[in-house]
């Protein structure tokens, strides 16, 4: 049931958007979810509308972390769990920014599955690789 609506929400899984989608939907069920081990636990969660907003944030910060394998390269070059572990943590917080920085004040006015949602991803992503470049100059 649970990959039922993880495929409804994000795709299959076979292409690098899908498969970005689906890891990002996960991620976020397990926000929601969090401990829940049985289907009282899970029955028991409520999402108030409220609360959508900041999912949908944290969907797409997901999607974009997922989707943009610059971030997984270079965090592959990191020995010491600390450093990769920081480094991970600034990777998230930037991404996060940059989505942030695309969301509309009114996320249910978009069509997510329309080309606005399509380009708030895009833009999002190409926010990210932007930031990026800009780190790998403050680094050089």
């Amino acid at each position: 049931m649970l990959d039922e609506l993880i495929t409804f929400i994000a795709g299959d899984g076979d292409d690098l958007d899908s498969q970005a989608a689906r890891d990002a939907a996960c991620d976020v069920l397990d926000e929601v979810f969090g401990p829940a081990d049985s289907w009282a636990d899970l029955n028991a969660v409520t999402v108030s509308r409220d609360a959508l907003p900041q999912l949908l944030e944290t969907f797409l910060a997901q999607y974009v972390y997922n989707r943009v394998p610059v971030v997984a390269e270079r965090l592959s070059q990191i020995a010491d769990p600390q450093a990769l572990r920081r480094a991970d943590d600034e990777m998230r917080e930037t991404i996060q920014l940059m989505v942030s920085l695309r969301i509309p004040d009114d996320p249910f006015s978009v069509d997510w599955s329309g080309p606005e949602g399509c380009t708030i991803a895009e833009d999002s992503i190409a926010l990210t690789y932007e930031a990026l470049a800009g780190m790998e100059d403050d680094i050089s």
